[in-house]
């Protein structure tokens, strides 16, 4: 199987991602580890057709979980996935996990792929206002996937009640 997970920052990608990836025992990847590499300590974005690379070498693996924030040049996961999982979180809900998630990187608790700092807690803040902003312009874009696109906003659409198995809903067009 081939999981594109995708939502707006602070989400729930990556804790989905490792849940399903040891429930399933597949591997999982995170799209930002994809897209930035990192050189000498320093984090720097990798050319579209090296993050078209990387992929193309997980793909070719096999199964792989691969969650993120969507992104154009990505585009083609919609197209390699079997199944696509939006996680639908609500606004509210992202805000209070972009400020719990600073807090937590800056007293090491939490470990992430950049600098934590002020500027990108409102680059996050902001990322997540501008969503919801063009929100009707990507739920259309992933409708166009419906087949295999699974819309999830509470954790009870994710697991069944023994949190065993993935319970997926398929999205109607």
């Amino acid at each position: 199987m081939k999981i594109y997970i995708v939502g707006i920052v602070a989400s729930g990608k990556t804790t989905l991602a490792r849940r399903w990836s040891q429930a399933l025992n597949i591997p999982f990847y995170e799209l930002d580890c994809i897209v930035y590499g990192k050189k000498e300590g320093e984090r720097y974005k990798r050319t579209p057709q090296k993050q078209q690379a990387i992929i193309q070498k997980i793909d070719q693996k096999g199964e792989w979980i691969i969650e993120g924030t969507y992104r154009k040049n990505c585009h083609y996961l919609l197209d390699l996935a079997d199944k696509i999982v939006f996680l639908d979180t609500p606004p509210w809900k992202r805000n209070v996990r972009i400020l719990s998630r600073h807090i937590k990187q800056v007293c090491g608790m939490e470990k992430c792929h950049y600098r934590p700092s002020l500027c990108m807690v409102k680059s996050m803040y902001s990322w997540s206002s501008d969503f919801e902003k063009k929100r009707e312009k990507f739920e259309a874009m992933l409708l166009k996937y419906g087949h295999k696109l699974v819309l999830v906003r509470t954790n009870k659409e994710v697991y069944t009640p023994n949190n065993e198995a993935l319970c997926f809903k398929k999205v109607k067009n």
